[in-house]
């Protein structure tokens, strides 16, 4: 087995497992060997087939994203920047997204562009909740990210007539057989010849799916020791949805029901009992999730658009909730996403003072590698996968360089990263994607793109046009 050496590096994000956190380490050396961290320090001594100049850089650990659709997402962009429903509350969940869903042609170039964006914006983990499609696991394993694979199942369908009422077209028996399929395909998952497949069961949200598909997604991923995850909390129309079926607010709900665990994860999270627009009898959501253990998978970017925000990340992160970031949305650039991290949170909470930047990378490594059940990632130490990202500090955008991490997230973000290894190996070098084709999947979803707008009228309740549902930025003469 060849050992790998990055020599001299300005600075590497090292953990300090005594302490549990991150720590900055200068002059500092990296050693791997068959995919695997084997030394990080000082003064390595060891054997040395292969060297990588580290001067100049910063050796950070591949960030983790546990929340992405890279099936879907790409699509709309251009399309539901600033649009949301004005009588469910500015969700666009269920008016324009199923209008502008890719088509089965479409899907493998939104992946690939997806994919190929996290990736040159350091992510090195990712969890894929997308619905089954041909040749899944395979375009995954093409990317050379090492991917939780998250197909997502459900009881029901929703849908409006009106824009302003959601219904749900129930059908349990075909939620009972995509769970099987969804189990089946996290099992293909695990024996994936590229070795960095892994799954996590997911009910697709918390209004489409069943009792009793709930019970037994989470019995399932209990048995299997993968993680759970769910969309709940994430719009006003749903918090309502749920109070008028139970009496309970969804994390309410999902509390009675015992399916909030420390391997549970929430997509979103956002409108709890004490949320302003959802001001509920109880004040207790918070500490529901705090004393079970469970994630919330943070992904501002796409609420944001819409005027709607979490209240607030450095409130559930005192509170004791375990914080995951996700890019739920275009652009699928984790460090935009912490950056807006920080923001919303410090005008939400009126407090500069209410996160700071190590919460930031915390969520963004240790925090998703918790919510996945994985030691081995997130972190730079001796025994961890060599999952690593190279930063250029001497990038004009991260100088001055007094505090390299922040000058990442808040100033150069994705154009001081040059290299990123999953498992040992580079698959991004000079900011160029090697494993897929990044421009090629773009230039065929532009040209996608034109059959989406085309059909939109079709698609739509009260058959209007995409230049009618989101008129363009300027009239075209």
């Amino acid at each position: 087995m060849t050992t790998t050496v990055i020599r001299d590096a300005d600075l590497v994000i090292a953990w300090d497992a005594s302490a549990r956190q991150h720590t900055y380490l200068t002059d500092a050396e990296v050693a791997y060997r068959d995919g695997q961290i084997t030394f990080v320090g000082r003064g390595y001594d060891g054997p040395a087939d292969e060297v990588i100049d580290g001067r100049g850089m910063m050796v950070m650990p591949g960030l983790v994203n546990i929340h992405c659709h890279p099936s879907s997402e790409p699509m709309n962009k251009g399309l539901i920047d600033e649009i949301g429903t004005p009588g469910l509350y500015n969700s666009s969940l269920y008016e324009y997204l199923p209008i502008f869903r890719a088509d089965a042609e479409a899907v493998p170039s939104c992946v690939r562009v997806a994919l190929s964006e996290l990736l040159l914006s350091g992510v090195t983990t990712v969890a894929d909740l997308s619905m089954a499609h041909p040749g899944w696991l395979d375009l995954l394993g093409e990317s050379g990210m090492r991917v939780c694979i998250a197909p997502m199942f459900r009881s029901a369908r929703w849908f409006t007539r009106n824009g302003h009422v959601v219904e749900y077209e129930w059908d349990e028996a075909a939620g009972e057989k995509a769970m099987g399929e969804a189990l089946g395909l996290i099992e293909r998952a695990a024996q994936h010849p590229s070795g960095r497949l892994f799954g996590m069961v997911v009910p697709a949200q918390i209004d489409t799916c069943s009792e009793t598909l709930l019970r037994e997604s989470f019995q399932e991923a209990r048995a299997r020791g993968v993680a759970w995850q769910i969309h709940a909390a994430q719009s006003v129309v749903e918090f309502h949805e749920i109070t008028r079926r139970h009496g309970l607010t969804p994390i309410g709900w999902l509390d009675s029901q015992g399916l909030l665990s420390d391997r549970s994860i929430i997509g979103h999270g956002i409108f709890l009992d004490d949320h302003p627009s959802t001001r509920w009898h109880t004040e207790n959501d918070l500490d529901r999730l705090a004393a079970t253990g469970t994630t919330v998978a943070h992904c501002p970017t796409v609420f944001a658009r819409r005027g709607i925000s979490l209240q607030h990340f450095g409130r559930y992160r005192k509170r004791g909730v375990n914080m995951g970031i996700g890019t739920d949305t275009y652009p699928h650039n984790m460090l935009d996403e912490l950056r807006l991290v920080s923001y919303i949170a410090r005008t939400q909470s009126g407090d500069p003072r209410s996160l700071s930047s190590t919460d930031l990378f915390d969520a963004a490594t240790i925090g998703g590698a918790t919510a996945l059940g994985r030691e081995d990632i997130g972190r730079l130490a001796a025994g961890c996968r060599a999952d690593f990202v190279m930063v250029d500090v001497t990038h004009p955008m991260m100088r001055p360089a007094r505090d390299p991490m922040r000058s990442l997230i808040y100033a150069a973000g994705d154009r001081a990263i040059r290299a990123v290894h999953i498992d040992g190996e580079a698959v991004v070098r000079d900011g160029k994607v090697l494993t897929m084709d990044y421009e090629g999947a773009a230039a065929h979803l532009h040209e996608a793109q034109k059959r989406i707008i085309e059909r939109t009228p079709r698609m739509d309740w009260a058959h209007r046009s995409a230049e009618k549902i989101s008129p363009p930025t300027f009239r075209w003469a």
